[in-house]
């Protein structure tokens, strides 16, 4: 009894110690929410968009010969295993193209925990793909060979060197080095999570990337439209923010596909020593002959899929730490009586929170958004899966797709909810499309209903049954589960700091010179023990860790 009135009182005096390190240190809490709606529009100093970087650039240049390994990226398997990936030989666009023999070359990881000593030998897969369009004007393409090795029985919180390549001809990559995560515990996360979406390759990009590198991640979550390759114009090798206008006749979207060898190289100093989470937006489609689609996504990226149990590439869940990451595909059936739906409810119903108290999903599209640009695009599926990610306690959902940030409220079905998730926006990437800068409220902005038509799946937009926007297709000002919203391109950091407090910072790049400046910043507060009721019944209850709490510092400052 002393015991626990000890404890008690430990408690007390901790909770009362962090209460005060928030408020002195003038971070918000999602407990100190909702809040009223702010918007920063676009400072007028700064540029809506840039350019593409050309494909002489320094920076996506080829710098290997044949064989030798490039576009090296590491992806999470499991808690104890490790996706490596990598390109060899040569791409070629043109008619008529052959391609490469996989089996030409092997594939090959050594790693060990000693810089020079490789202990282990790891062997893979290795495969070529082809997008074609066999119209006059348009060219083909078909991809040097990708190999994907998969690393396994490897230790928690442990550094391991690798090379990898082909140790017969030989043709081997030089020394790269990775850090595997924490078990899944309530007690251990990732150092630092980087989220960003819609990047493309552009000069707003590398300031992007140049300013996530200083912030120094642990991880990165992609929420789609990586490369935009579609986004490119074959003849001519110039970035065209409009498809049509630069081939008006064409009878299918032809993409420039050396723009994803482009971007490999590009994205290789980080992911080559940084796992790499993606997932699929609309510019990843890319259709050709045949109704063919996903090919060079699909292709190029190693996921989680059979060792989560789903059975597409299209999404799949992983655990990092304590916790637990859905990834979503809004470009393949939703429905609630289609597979992904079936996996998702098994998903959900395999996590314990005892183990990831977090749970964090993301898919490219998103389902709360306040600007015009894809206002309700995909309320369908917002109406479809939205009820089972509320029931499982969803913390947190990312998506990109918009071109700029926005964080909400926590909300459910349009409602203020102090159970619903916290939806954020991250599609501010850097692309040649330019940022964002008109809201659906504004006067005359307000889009038509036909306007926004996704890629996939059916329209669903729907008139506000309630509240200030009552009977209208758009609020006339800002809605209230929009908490901040601004028109600039940057990316996200999250931090866990235990199995109740999650630090998020949105880092404009306009701040990237500037230590002590972002653009927003937020404690997400978990709180099992008001919205249990909302889960099933089965699932067990959770109590907040207070062991490792500390709110007044991260590990390293973020810029």
């Amino acid at each position: 009894m002393k015991d626990f009135k000890l404890w008690m009182i430990t408690l007390t005096i901790f909770l009362i110690i962090t209460k005060m390190v928030v408020t002195e240190g003038q971070i918000p809490t999602t407990l100190d929410g909702p809040f009223k709606p702010v918007t920063h529009r676009l400072d007028p100093s700064l540029r809506k968009g840039s350019s593409d970087l050309p494909m002489d650039d320094p920076r996506i240049k080829r710098n290997v010969t044949s064989n030798f390994p490039e576009q090296i990226a590491l992806a999470i398997s499991s808690p104890t295993s490790v996706w490596v990936s990598w390109v060899t030989g040569d791409a070629q666009v043109g008619s008529n193209l052959t391609e490469l023999d996989p089996s030409s070359v092997l594939s090959e990881v050594w790693y060990g925990k000693e810089s020079g000593k490789y202990t282990s030998v790891a062997k893979g897969v290795s495969t070529v793909y082809s997008q074609l369009y066999p119209f006059k004007g348009l060219l083909n393409y078909t991809s040097g060979i990708i190999h994907h090795v998969r690393l396994k029985g490897l230790q928690p919180k442990t550094k391991y060197y690798y090379k990898c390549g082909d140790s017969s001809i030989p043709a081997m990559s030089g020394e790269n080095v990775f850090e595997t995560f924490p078990t899944p515990s309530p007690n251990s996360y990732p150092h630092r999570i980087a989220v960003i979406g819609d990047m493309g390759l552009t000069s707003n990009t590398t300031t992007t990337i140049d300013h996530l590198i200083q912030n120094d991640p642990s991880m990165i979550l992609m929420v789609g439209d990586l490369s935009y390759a579609n986004q490119y114009q074959t003849t001519g090798g110039k970035g065209v923010p409009c498809f049509s206008c630069a081939f008006p006749d064409a009878p299918i979207r032809e993409t420039y596909q050396p723009r994803w060898d482009a971007w490999g190289r590009f994205m290789e100093p980080l992911t080559s020593r940084v796992p790499m989470m993606v997932i699929e937006g609309n510019h990843e489609i890319e259709p050709q002959v045949s109704g063919i689609t996903f090919k060079s996504y699909l292709t190029r990226f190693a996921v989680p899929s059979a060792e989560s149990g789903s059975k597409s590439n299209l999404y799949y869940s992983f655990n990092a730490g304590g916790v637990h990451f859905i990834m979503l595909g809004a470009y393949v059936d939703y429905n609630s009586t289609g597979a992904q739906y079936a996996w998702l409810k098994n998903d959900l119903d395999l996590v314990d929170r005892t183990v990831t108290p977090w749970l964090v999903a993301a898919w490219h599209p998103p389902w709360y958004n306040s600007y015009s640009s894809h206002y309700q695009e995909f309320e369908c599926m917002r109406q479809e899966m939205e009820a089972i990610l509320y029931q499982y306690g969803v913390d947190i959902i990312f998506s990109g797709h918009v071109h700029a940030y926005e964080r909400m409220n926590r909300v459910y079905n349009y409602t203020l909810d102090p159970c619903g998730p916290v939806y954020i926006i991250v599609g501010d990437g850097g692309n040649i499309e330019q940022v964002v800068v008109d809201f659906a409220d504004d006067p005359g902005k307000c889009p038509a209903a036909g306007d926004n038509t996704p890629e996939f799946g059916g329209v669903c937009h729907l008139n506000f049954s309630s509240g200030p926007a009552k009977g209208q297709f758009c609020w006339n000002r800002q809605p209230d589960w929009s908490a901040y919203r601004e028109s600039s391109f940057g990316h996200g950091i999250l931090e866990v700091v235990n199995s109740t407090y999650a630090l998020w910072t949105w880092h404009r790049n306009q701040d990237v010179y500037n230590e002590d400046s972002h653009g927003d910043q937020i404690y997400i507060v978990r709180q099992p023990e008001l919205c249990s009721k909302t889960l099933k019944p089965s699932t067990p209850h959770w109590e907040r860790d207070t062991s490792t709490m500390n709110l007044s510092a991260t590990s390293k400052k973020c810029h």
